[in-house]
């Protein structure tokens, strides 16, 4: 059995998985020319062009990406192999990221069980709005919200989301909106997510609140509607930890689905470590637990 030159491998997986030449040279530590001489000789020898040239910007064919994809994996289960051969350091390392209303609002304040549960795993808890790329900054495990279309990761959906209003029970003396109708004559808090889906939801021809603030932090949006500042069109998961001390009340029972789900993404291979094994398994228990599957309607 011949196998491809592993310098070549390493090289070609960089290079489609950034899909330039000079990125994955500076991820390798080598040069320009050193990553194209290595793709040109694994086209070579594989009898199979793996990249379309124009100039100095490169695109990697379908087949390219499939194979990089075997790739991945298999370097991943190199490096897994050779981690466990060496002698136990005692305790194993287990890199998090995940969006920050998540990360601060939910994850954060449960991590101490996670802990107490696996005592010889330390937690690196990242909080990032940004896409990171796993692979290239050595993280293990990621908690994203989208579509799911994340190229080059192991994807697995967690949960759904939905929105709906909340407020103070402080807001205006008490005196807090009984129909949806009311919230014409109501202060709504702003954020990215637009009210027009929940005001059609609810037959209301309102349209986008404008002016005042706009909220890009949820967990800011969250403590303005705590303090009685207005009515705040919120995600279930974000605030429920406010709903469920009675620091916010929830208004009405119309709720819009979220287009986005939270999603477990992993580069290829990561579910092979123990310590990340053991995390997506209790994550998954603690959104069982916390009744995070059966969203309120």
């Amino acid at each position: 059995m011949r196998l491809p030159n592993l310098s070549a491998l390493r090289a070609f997986e960089a290079a489609v998985r950034h899909e330039n030449f000079s990125r994955a040279a500076a991820e390798l530590c080598l040069t320009h020319g050193a990553i194209s001489h290595q793709v040109r000789g694994l086209e070579e020898e594989l009898g199979v062009q793996l990249f379309v040239r124009n100039g100095r910007q490169v695109t990697a064919t379908p087949e390219a990406r499939r194979y990089a994809s075997t790739v991945a994996r298999c370097l991943a289960e190199l490096a897994d192999g050779a981690a466990e051969l060496r002698p136990a350091e005692g305790v194993q390392r287990l890199s998090v990221t995940a969006i920050p209303s998540f990360a601060a609002r939910w994850l954060a304040p449960r991590l101490g069980q996670f802990i107490e549960q696996n005592p010889n795993i330390e937690v690196i808890l990242q909080a990032s709005g940004q896409l990171q790329d796993l692979v290239r900054e050595g993280i293990d495990v990621g908690i994203r919200f989208g579509r799911g279309k994340y190229p080059g990761l192991d994807v697995e959906r967690l949960i759904g989301e939905i929105y709906y209003p909340v407020v103070s029970p402080r807001y205006r003396g008490g005196q807090l909106p009984a129909y949806p109708q009311d919230l014409a004559n109501a202060t709504l808090l702003r954020s990215n997510e637009p009210w027009l889906p929940w005001f059609r939801a609810a037959g209301l021809a309102l349209p986008e609140p404008s002016g005042g603030v706009m909220f890009e932090d949820l967990s800011m949006l969250i403590r303005s509607a705590v303090d009685g500042d207005g009515v705040a069109l919120v995600r279930h998961v974000v605030a429920m930890q406010e709903i469920a001390s009675g620091q916010l009340v929830r208004l009405f029972d119309i709720a819009t689905p979220c287009p986005d789900d939270y999603y477990l993404v992993s580069p290829p291979g990561a579910l092979q470590k123990p310590q990340v094994r053991a995390f997506r398994d209790w994550l998954k228990a603690e959104i069982a637990r916390s009744q995070l599957l059966t969203t309120p309607s």
